[in-house]
């Protein structure tokens, strides 16, 4: 097992090496910007979809919108700039709103983030197999499963740690951002130099009728879905090198003007060729179609795009975890989550969200049309909080507050109205959301309550109460008389004023029950045996019974009750499934009883 987990996982590395192995700019823009980047792929689609429901020629709209889109992103990108120099050890949106606004909002947004990056993984991926399956359609009955088979190698590959992950994406998204900056400049210098004359479908300000406020603010939600994943770097702050906070707000800087050039560019583009959504084919597929041609440069952008929805699922990956470590370092997740695997990452956040992302693709059998509406929702509620939590903290600190909030109060209030926006026109598809959320919540604020109780019980008192016992009852379940038995049986001696060796006999085993009994007695004579008859083959009962009525008498003479298990352990590890699994069992179930000490004696096996 372990040489598996070596060779699945690599070797170990120590705790003094976590600093080597923290991320440049370049390799963090290609660990945390792929979801970002990748919803160029379908986020002008998403408005002109809209759109061309009334009328193709409403296409003209995209461009005021995309405008918007914009100005969006500026904001969002200056917030997440703030909130990381005034964050520098990660949490985002969580951190911002729990000490802004409260501790409910903080796992509102907290919450939303984690069900978000599921969704993230689980979007992404089920585009990446739509991708494969639309080049090998073969595969169409496996989509599914494609998918799962994609989660599982994007977690092994996180499980691998920082560097790795970083290393291997950088092919995919370099070369995607390679191909679409090539796509958009020959598109641009072919208009520019009269190759490519205009073939929109209106002019730009033509009235088309039935157009109303209620489609552009439609289509605008749609396409600000292009603007999922910005969030992520301001969570992962701790993963870049120091000066940390300089290096995550420069890699945000540089993603953002990346994703703004790619996405004013593509509906520019869209727009001027006349591209209307079909069916079959995507609307990127039709510009790289329009601008390339059907030489190699159209096949490679629709390699390098299917590819990128492939991994953008890593953004998922590196947030995730590093949020799932702040709700449990304030006792609202278990404490496992801040545990870090041999690869120094947060190990247990990597396979949750590859747990919960797999589940999401079995509900909702891959489909990106049921899944994006819910991923919607779930990333414009944490913006609108963290963008109204920087701008308490502002308001807070009185200086200058509204020149420093206003990228703030523009970011809150875009994501305000996107949020109406889908509670208005896509409730249908978003209502799970709101059943979600209240069970979050609860699982929250019940493993919060846990932990303080833990803690209350646990915490010294300034007069500590100094029992003392008056001695120690042993009690060694008994099968037969072996080597395990007799080591277990010296060693209660060794440590209990009064031992009982304790034997279950099933009603049919009577004559084997006296041959143990004579046999125990030649080698523990002044040893107390105890038979205890079980007329149900079952032996953990009949165990439980007799340990509480020893306990119960032992604690009126203020003695302490120990049982110990005596078990023996074969040389190999895959031996022991051969053996039954009766100590295990035994262990569990007297774990529950109050003031009984649990011990084992192990007998290891030579050969």
């Amino acid at each position: 097992m372990n040489i598996l987990k070596r060779w699945l996982v690599g070797k170990p590395l120590k705790s003094a090496e976590n600093d080597d192995h923290k991320l440049g700019r370049l390799a963090a823009l290609a660990l945390l910007s792929s979801d970002a980047l990748s919803s160029i792929a379908y986020g002008t689609e998403q408005i002109v979809v809209v759109l061309v429901a009334l009328s193709t020629a409403a296409i003209w709209y995209s461009l005021p919108i995309a405008f918007f889109v914009i100005i969006l992103l500026i904001s969002l990108t200056l917030s997440y700039r703030q909130i990381i120099h005034a964050y520098p050890k990660g949490g985002g949106a969580y951190v911002v709103s729990s000490e802004n606004l409260g501790k409910n909002a903080g796992l509102i947004a907290g919450g939303s983030l984690l069900v978000d990056y599921m969704l993230t993984v689980a979007v992404s991926v089920s585009a990446g197999a739509e991708a494969i399956i639309s080049a090998i359609p073969s595969l169409g009955r496996h989509q599914v499963a494609i998918s799962v088979v994609i989660v599982v190698l994007i977690m092994m590959m996180n499980l691998r740690g920082l560097r790795e992950s970083a290393s291997f994406l950088m092919i995919p998204v370099y070369s995607f951002i390679a191909i679409i900056s090539l796509l958009i400049m020959y598109g641009l210098f072919q208009i520019v130099t009269g190759n490519a004359p205009l073939h929109a479908t209106a002019a730009v300000g033509t009235a088309v009728p039935g157009v109303s406020i209620a489609l552009i603010l439609r289509a605008f939600s749609s396409g600000s879905s292009s603007l999922t994943g910005v969030e992520a770097i301001s969570n992962a702050v701790p993963f870049f090198k120091k000066p940390r906070a300089k290096n995550a707000a420069g890699t945000l800087t540089l993603m953002a003007t990346i994703l703004g050039f790619f996405f004013v560019g593509i509906t520019f583009i869209n727009y001027w060729y006349g591209i209307v959504p079909r069916a079959e084919v995507t609307v990127l597929s039709q510009i790289g179609k329009a601008v390339f041609g059907g030489g190699i440069l159209f096949y490679l952008l629709q390699f390098t795009t299917a590819l990128i929805l492939a991994v953008a699922a890593n953004t998922g990956f590196s947030a995730f975890p590093v949020l799932a470590y702040n709700l449990s370092k304030d006792k609202f997740m278990p404490h496992m989550y801040q545990d870090r695997g041999d690869r120094l990452g947060y190990s247990n956040g990597i396979i949750t969200l590859a747990l919960g992302s797999i589940v999401l693709l079995f509900i909702f059998q891959g489909s990106t049309e049921r899944l994006i509406p819910l991923y919607s929702i779930g990333v414009f509620t944490p913006f609108a909080l963290s963008q109204s939590g920087m701008v308490v903290r502002w308001y807070k600190q009185k200086d200058h507050w509204i020149r420093h909030s206003l990228a703030n109060i523009i970011g809150a209030l875009i994501s305000y109205l996107i949020i109406i926006i889908l509670l208005m026109y896509r409730l249908a598809d978003i209502w799970p959301y709101f059943i979600i959320m209240p069970i979050l919540l609860f699982i929250f604020y019940k493993i919060n309550h846990h932990y303080k109780n833990v803690a209350e019980q646990l915490r010294l008192e300034q007069e500590c109460d100094l029992h003392e016992y008056a001695g120690n009852t042993v009690i060694v379940l008994v099968g037969n008389v072996t080597q395990v038995n007799i080591g277990a049986l010296n060693y209660a001696r060794s440590i209990g004023d009064y031992v009982i060796a304790m034997h279950v006999s099933l009603d049919e085993d009577i004559k084997k029950e006296r041959e143990i009994e004579s046999e125990f007695r030649q080698h523990f004579p002044d040893v107390r045996f105890s038979v205890v008859h079980s007329s149900y083959r079952s032996i953990e009962n009949p165990i439980i019974r007799y340990v509480d009525r020893v306990s119960k008498h032992a604690a009126q003479e203020n003695y302490t009750t120990t049982v110990l298990i005596p078990q023996f352990l074969p040389n190999k590890r895959w031996q022991r499934i051969l053996h039954n699994q009766t100590s295990l069992k035994l262990r569990l179930r007297l774990a529950t009883r109050q003031n009984i000490i649990l011990a084992t004696y192990s007998y290891h096996l030579k050969k």
